[in-house]
């Protein structure tokens, strides 16, 4: 079986003269978590609905699952699910009544009963739609998502709105997902999110891919400076170095024994990203 779930090349789409995607290039293999990051209207929305099939685009090559989805057959449209940034569920339905009718669309479902649970919802089976909190109406998206048994998902901003816990507990499920072997494809300003779930990532600007790589490496992250920092008689100090457990060896030779209020840290994933986009903006 081909190991790639989505390759793309050149792709180009723009609206009038402006070209919201402008050469993309990506790769995303089967059975990873890819993270898409990039400013709004960096050509992210755009890029996903080509691949999910409901935009065309002007030029270039885009196979995902081995198909074009800019000529989408019913039995590949069976292989994907996508959870939509905005909600999608009726609400006059119950949670059971209404992932039972979207399990009716596919070839070959997974147990309604059994993504119910999944998605922790199985308290909340008989309940209306309409009277589920938002956090649990996000969670009946994502249980028609997945209820087709999908080969790639696509996550479009899952956790707006998710208080911290629940924000969370949705992390574990798309491990969960992850780990049974269904590729995902997750757009999201939330770059902790990101780091937590993304086996690899991609930074998009003016349209097209300026970065790939592991939410550790990204940038050259991994090899980016340690600032080390303390506070000594005179105040606050900070120490860039390429070197930080030397600078922390000295400290502790020159104070005696601890450091007081040592850190010692490095840029985070926001950090990097932030200055990807600072820079693409300014050339």
């Amino acid at each position: 079986m081909n190991q790639t779930a989505v390759s793309v090349r050149g792709l180009r789409k723009a609206y009038g003269g402006f070209a919201a995607v402008d050469g993309l290039d990506l790769d995303i293999a089967r059975g990873e978590v890819f993270g898409l990051l990039g400013p709004n209207g960096a050509g992210k929305s755009t890029t996903v609905e080509i691949l999910e099939g409901h935009r065309n685009r002007d030029g270039g090559e885009v196979s995902v699952l081995g198909e074009d989805p800019g000529r989408p057959s019913r039995r590949w449209r069976s292989r994907i699910g996508i959870v939509w940034q905005n909600e999608v569920t009726p609400s006059e339905l119950t949670v059971a009544e209404t992932v039972r009718h979207f399990a009716g669309y596919f070839p070959n479902p997974r147990n309604p009963d059994e993504v119910i649970e999944l998605v922790g919802l199985a308290e909340k089976a008989k309940a209306r739609v309409a009277g589920l909190s938002g956090g649990q109406r996000r969670r009946v998206d994502v249980a028609l998502g997945v209820i087709g048994n999908p080969e790639l998902l696509f996550l479009d901003e899952p956790t707006t709105g998710f208080d911290p816990a629940a924000r969370r507990q949705f992390w574990d499920l798309i491990r969960l997902l992850a780990d049974g072997g269904t590729t995902i494809v997750l757009t999201s300003h939330y770059l902790d999110e990101v780091e937590a779930l993304a086996d690899r990532l991609a930074v998009v600007s003016k349209g097209r891919v300026v970065a790939v790589g592991t939410p550790a490496t990204l940038g050259g992250r991994a090899h980016s400076k340690a600032t080390v920092s303390w506070t000594g008689p005179d105040g606050r100090h900070d120490h860039l170095t390429d070197t930080p457990a030397a600078v922390v060896r000295e400290l502790a030779n020159c104070f005696g024994g601890e450091v007081p209020e040592l850190t010692v840290t490095r840029p985070s994933l926001e950090d990097v990203y932030l200055s990807m986009i600072e820079q693409e903006a300014a050339a």
